[in-house]
């Protein structure tokens, strides 16, 4: 079996090259992830139409925003401040 698959040390979403924050997703899973989120994210709106169900709206942003970033954090390179090639701490 191919270790690298399934080493619990391979990053999904790697760390900005530049700010704070995570860029685009790097394995299949990370993709999934992001796409589930975007598809998830056009079923709120349906569901909740913004000029009619605001607050739930809202909501259900909040909330998938939320698990998106938990599973960035989670499976993720570890977050922090990050200037091109340097680093600022």
């Amino acid at each position: 079996m191919n270790d690298k698959l399934f080493s619990e040390n391979e990053y999904w979403f790697p760390a900005k090259r530049y700010g704070w924050g995570w860029g685009f997703p790097i394995t299949w899973q990370g993709w999934a992830v992001f796409i589930l989120y975007f598809v998830l994210f056009i079923l709120a709106r349906r569901i909740f139409p913004p000029d009619e169900a605001m607050v739930q709206y809202i909501a259900a942003v909040l909330l998938l925003s939320s698990a998106l970033i938990f599973v960035c954090w989670y499976k993720g390179e570890p977050a922090r401040w990050r200037w091109g090639g340097e680093d600022l701490y």
